[in-house]
């Protein structure tokens, strides 16, 4: 037995290891039979935790989006800061975590790009949490009189939808435009001028 079958088999292992496959192989390559080989058990094994290899991407995927979440939702609930600075805040550091996922983690972010093609559920929820996040600083802003939206959700995907260019993966390749951030702050400082009172 190797040590790595000698740890028990958990979802969580077996998603750092399709990771570290991913990574290797790429996302149209990458085998269940390579995770189990990499982790040292049977691919039933692991088809025991995931049972198709869409179902294992589609976890993997939503693990590594989660990631980005989290911090985007930091910059949702923190208590202190303005709409207009936490919808600026929250935009960049959606800009960021895109641009360093295609730039850190390639085939990860190669994975991510398969599954928003095939319409992948994963890829939706991510959508729509990333939207409700947006709804939620626009409409504490509206409360507080620095925005204003007569339809919030409707002014939520507007946002997003404007700002695409700058998180939307089929656009990873104008990320390395050496103009890219001055054309992100005019976007964005003019969207947020367009929800002022």
């Amino acid at each position: 037995m190797s040590p790595a079958a000698a740890e028990p088999l958990t979802p969580e292992r077996i998603l750092e290891t399709t990771e570290d496959v991913l990574r290797r192989f790429g996302p149209t390559k990458a085998t269940v039979v390579d995770v189990a080989r990499a982790l040292g058990v049977s691919h039933g094994s692991v088809y025991r935790h995931f049972p198709s290899k869409a179902a294992l991407r589609e976890a993997v995927t939503d693990r590594w989006l989660a990631k980005s979440v989290a911090v985007l939702e930091e910059i949702t609930s923190a208590p202190a800061e303005s709409a207009p600075s936490k919808l600026e805040a929250w935009l960049e550091a959606l800009f960021e975590a895109k641009r360093h996922k295609a730039g850190d983690d390639p085939e990860l972010f190669a994975t991510y790009t398969v599954l928003l093609a095939e319409n992948s559920g994963v890829v939706d929820a991510h959508l729509s949490e990333l939207i409700d996040q947006l709804a939620r600083i626009i409409a504490a802003g509206v409360e507080a009189g620095t925005l204003a939206a007569p339809d919030v959700s409707a002014a939520a995907r507007a946002v997003f939808d404007a700002t695409g260019r700058f998180h939307d993966p089929q656009y990873a390749a104008d990320w390395l435009s050496p103009t890219i951030l001055t054309e992100f702050e005019a976007v964005t400082s003019l969207v947020i001028r367009g929800l002022r009172p």
